[in-house]
């Protein structure tokens, strides 16, 4: 009975054990998944290298990145086409900027700084700004002239009612 009773003592201890070992496991599991996704923001965030990895290595955008690294300031579309050997077609330009401005619109890499001229956010280039255009001074005020209201005669007819015209 005696060994018996330790038998079961034993087993108490040991399955205390196999429990806290287990939580342990899991708290080395949830430390570990968290690694994991910190080192996902990490690499989302580096700006170093960010062009790259995002490129395909030797596309067109990237043959532009490196050309606009290399000149170090903006570039329209007609020379990046021409630096590159191709020829300056409306098929071409269309293809390049359109490639381009997708990248300006979700603000990675490039940065429009003139119509068809690209920079690079790495170089601290500036996108370019729209001017407000405004209305011509006096736009709107009426000045006499051809659109203004008719000044009232004397023969005018004081009801303007249509009620007796038959259609």
């Amino acid at each position: 009975m005696r060994e018996q009773k330790a038998i079961e003592d034993q087993l108490r201890r040991k399955e205390a054990e196999i429990v806290a070992l287990e939580g342990k496991i899991k708290e080395a599991k949830v430390y570990a998944k968290a690694l994991r996704d910190v080192l996902k923001i990490v690499s989302r965030n580096e700006p170093e290298d960010a062009a790259e990895t995002k490129l395909r290595k030797g596309s067109l955008v990237d043959q532009t990145r490196e050309l606009i690294l290399e000149r170090g300031e903006p570039v329209h579309l007609d020379e990046i086409l021409r630096a590159m050997g191709r020829d300056v077609t409306r098929d071409a330009k269309a293809s390049l900027n359109s490639s381009l401005a997708a990248y300006v619109r979700n603000s990675e890499i490039f940065v429009r700084t003139a119509p068809a001229t690209y920079g690079l956010i790495e170089l601290s280039h500036t996108e370019e700004e729209e001017e407000e255009v405004l209305p011509p001074a006096g736009f709107g005020k009426s000045s006499g002239g051809w659109g203004a209201p008719a000044p009232a005669r004397s023969g005018d007819f004081a009801d303007n009612s249509d009620d007796d015209i038959p259609f």
